[in-house]
């Protein structure tokens, strides 16, 4: 069976072999952040729907599951904002009453978590991973371009709130972006506040992909470790040190050589390697961050976009 809206297992650095569930239309999303691999936001929302009918999505789950797959998570993401679906909750619920074997992680952008039912929602899941790149208000603006209607102190307010009541971990991630987050003075506001929050874990991650914005550079090793010290006693780790996907067991050796035969014929991007290998985009961006880590492919920026060839 096709999936339209699961994709892997894909092999995550953070979740292991975890199962990909898309709530949302391609690049629909309360941010428009400048980092992002997927690219610009092309409909900035906060009003919570059903963007994809939920019943669809329970129907798939429910044909991939029964066949009781080796997964450490069933993870809430894909190519926009997840809570912006308001029939999130009734997935969740579907999987603890049908596969409560399946641990549930949302990755989110946190903008939502000031309201009410989304926190209701998110206290059924069992691992939340939801971003800070900045507790001030003109980083936020700068890297995340949020919809007018949403603020980051409100913002910090829901995170707050969400921590004080949830029985799960959280794992708080920052994007850094040099010259813009990595100073003392951006620093020293967001330890402020995620003392507050207090996550299990804060996780720096910086540029891997290419980004929406060509001017979004990546943060050194060096930058990183002193931002983790910087961060102490607050548990933190760097993302970026973590094993390479392919040493990890859900690596699917069969999609990276399906793209490295792809690109041999021609060099590719992602939307023309996910409409010739019908590969969710995610997933995609998963194994071609893998191949050009281990240099077998490279990127090659053009006018029409970021082609990945053959590393010559």
């Amino acid at each position: 069976m096709d999936y339209e809206y699961l994709f892997g297992p894909v092999p995550s650095r953070r979740l292991g072999i975890s199962l990909g569930v898309d709530l949302i239309p391609y690049k629909t999303c309360s941010l428009n952040c400048v980092y992002c691999e997927i690219g610009r936001t092309t409909d900035l929302k906060i009003k919570r729907k059903e963007y994809i009918k939920i019943d669809k999505i329970i129907e798939e789950l429910n044909t991939y599951l029964k066949s009781n797959p080796e997964l450490d998570f069933i993870t809430f993401s894909g190519q926009g904002e997840p809570t912006l679906n308001s029939g999130m909750e009734k997935v969740i619920d579907f999987l603890k009453d049908n596969y409560p074997e399946y641990r549930i992680a949302v990755i989110t952008n946190s903008t939502l978590i000031h309201r009410e039912n989304v926190r209701k929602c998110l206290k059924k899941c069992n691992v939340i991973l939801p971003s800070l790149d900045s507790a001030t208000k003109k980083s936020f603006q700068k890297i995340n371009r949020p919809h007018s209607n949403l603020n980051i102190n409100k913002i910090i307010e829901g995170l707050i709130k969400f921590s004080k009541d949830f029985n799960g971990k959280i794992w708080l991630e920052i994007f850094i972006i040099p010259g813009i987050n990595n100073s003392y003075t951006e620093l020293k506001a967001l330890k402020k506040h995620i003392i507050k929050i207090d996550p299990d874990i804060i996780q720096l991650n910086t540029l891997d992909r290419p980004p929406a914005e060509s001017w979004v550079k990546k943060a050194s090793l060096k930058n990183l470790e002193d931002i983790k010290d910087f961060f102490k006693p607050l548990k933190t780790e760097i993302i970026a040190k973590y094993k390479r996907r392919s040493q990890i067991t859900s690596f699917n050796k069969n999609i990276s050589k399906q793209i490295i035969n792809t690109v041999q014929r021609r060099p590719c991007t992602i939307q023309e390697l996910k409409e010739i290998l019908n590969i969710h985009k995610n997933e995609l961006n998963k194994y071609l961050g893998s191949l050009v880590e281990d240099g077998i492919l490279e990127k090659d920026k053009r006018e029409r976009g970021t082609f990945y060839k053959l590393k010559t």
